[in-house]
């Protein structure tokens, strides 16, 4: 396994590999118990009660999603407003310039559509997966079948290593790894 001392080039991170999201959930325990500091943790899919856990709070998303929302009603709704009343005004079916009833579909759609479009791109862009966003992996099995814990080995002494590691063989883990990481 590779040394522990700090570097310019990054930082040193030691991760564990589990097998089963039950065991990664009593491996969080177990760390909170000792006081360890969790840098991240990695699963192939959500884990139901890992967010408690680590003290996660809850996603701010939906606010993203009412301000894009809010955008596409207003230029939907400001859009046909301007179309109808000013740049094109012809009476449909003996209905006024501005009739709201026949607006509301299209508001509708809009802002359905600005809200999503607007939820995803904040969504890749906050979890690293916008196009621009360099992907850091620990390691190729954790998007697959394997939960990581890891942990920010980069100012610890080998003492404290040690006992990162004696909590990765008493908490379960299938295999402990050191990885220098961009900073």
């Amino acid at each position: 396994m590779a040394d522990t001392q700090t570097t310019d080039a990054g930082r040193n991170i030691l991760f564990g590999l589990y097998d089963d999201e039950e065991k990664l959930l009593d491996a969080v325990k177990a760390a909170n118990a000792d006081h360890l500091d969790i840098d991240e943790v990695y699963t192939p899919f959500p884990v139901h009660g890992l967010d408690p856990l680590l003290g996660l709070e809850e996603s701010r998303l939906h606010q993203a999603g009412f301000v894009f929302g809010t955008i596409g009603c207003l230029f939907g709704f400001g859009f046909m407003t301007w179309v109808f009343t000013r740049d094109w005004p012809i009476i449909f079916g003996g209905k006024p310039y501005w009739s709201v009833p026949a607006f509301i579909p299209i508001t509708f759609e809009l802002t359905v559509l600005f809200a999503s479009v607007g939820m995803v791109l904040v969504f890749y862009t906050i979890c690293g997966l916008a196009p621009w966003a360099e992907t850091r992996r620990l390691h190729d099995r954790i998007t697959d079948d394997k939960f990581c814990i890891a942990f920010d080995a980069t100012d610890l002494d080998n003492g404290a290593v040690d006992k990162l590691r004696d909590y990765f063989s008493k908490t379960g883990a299938e295999s402990v790894h050191n990885k220098m990481v961009a900073a």
